[in-house]
């Protein structure tokens, strides 16, 4: 059944974040733990981890310092829709999330979309305001099977790891 939600959470960043990553909206499982990435399926964090080499993190204290320790930032782009469970094809009604609340905050220079639907909210709601062209990465997502954690780590590690920073 649809629902109309708010994004339950603020964003996760620091004074030195200087890579902000974006999802679309918060899954079910997110929402319920008020944390980035909370499906156990969701292969974000192992995908971090393996980046940076470094343990897959377990706890929201032990994700945030990962995220702090590589100068990022995470948010969604979404602060309000109509969902369905955690359907990215069933979000309808979006208000977009007010991005300068991370600009304010951190010299962002490089901006990651976490799959297809963050990367066309960012391009509609959030670029124009930014100013920073975003990179649409392929899906963390565990609906996104096409794309095994070996591949994920090599797409994204280039994106993270970039001598542009």
């Amino acid at each position: 059944m649809p629902e109309a939600v708010q994004h339950p959470f603020a964003p996760l960043m620091c004074p030195e974040s200087r890579i902000l990553i974006l999802g679309s909206f918060p899954s079910v499982r997110s929402r319920e733990q008020q944390f980035y990435y909370g499906h156990p399926q969701n292969r974000f964090w192992p995908m971090l981890a393996a980046v940076f080499g470094a343990p897959v993190p377990v706890t929201t204290d032990e994700k945030t310092t990962l995220v702090f320790s590589h100068q990022l930032a995470l948010w969604d782009c979404i602060a309000s829709c109509t969902i369905t469970g955690s359907s990215d094809a069933s979000v309808r009604d979006v208000v977009p999330t007010d991005i300068r609340r991370v600009l304010d905050g951190a010299p962002i220079r490089r901006v990651l979309c976490n799959g297809a639907l963050s990367g066309r909210m960012y391009r509609r709601y959030l670029e124009p305001v930014t100013g920073l062209p975003a990179i649409v990465m392929p899906s963390t997502s565990p609906a996104n099977a096409a794309w095994s954690l070996t591949r994920l780590v090599a797409v994204w590690g280039e994106a993270l790891r970039g001598d542009d920073l």
